[in-house]
């Protein structure tokens, strides 16, 4: 048998039908995405930010890893995986949490120390500052709390009970800051 011919005007009407089909479904493709686009931008999405400082006091026993060589001493963690899984092992002998500004500017104002020209100096004054780390672009100490509170690259009850139990140790998160003001 054979196959009736078609007619080559029938032909080209079904090719310009398929292309002109496809032109509208790629428009419409376009026209969704720049919608989705702009309804994006108009959403404000807040995924709040993972901490990256941590706050550690030690309240019994002996956490030299820490730099905790008495007890109620502290210090400022940057946090990242090897220091969290190091926290949570020493955890029933730490207070730890997540500080604000105002509790690290407090700190940095009333306990902070430095070692210039190999001597424990306490900083009182932007003089003392700017000349030793004056090469890594801190010269007063509103860029020193900045630069610990933003992680630069460059920086009480019964004590053994964990802090969800009423004691003191054990992550804070922001109840840190209430401890902080306790002890200050």
């Amino acid at each position: 048998k054979k196959i009736p011919a078609v007619p080559e005007t029938l032909k080209k009407k079904k090719k310009f039908a398929q292309n002109m089909l496809q032109k509208v479904r790629r428009k419409l493709i376009y026209e969704k995405a720049k919608h989705y686009h702009k309804e994006y931008r108009q959403i404000n999405f807040y995924v709040s930010e993972e901490p990256k400082l941590a706050f550690v006091i030690r309240i019994r026993d002996i956490n030299g890893l820490l730099r905790l060589q008495q007890i109620f001493n502290a210090t400022f963690v940057k946090l990242n995986k090897a220091s969290i899984n190091m926290l949570r092992i020493v955890e029933p002998y730490i207070a730890w949490g997540y500080p604000n500004l105002k509790s690290v500017n407090e700190l940095i104002y009333k306990h902070s120390y430095g070692k210039i020209n190999k001597k424990r100096i306490a900083l009182t004054d932007n003089a003392l500052i700017a000349p030793s780390l004056g090469k890594y672009r801190i010269i007063c100490m509103e860029d020193l709390i900045h630069e610990i509170y933003a992680v630069g690259k460059r920086g009480m009850k019964k004590k053994t009970t964990h802090f969800v139990e009423g004691g003191d140790a054990g992550n804070r998160e922001d109840q840190i800051n209430r401890l902080i003001r306790r002890m200050n």
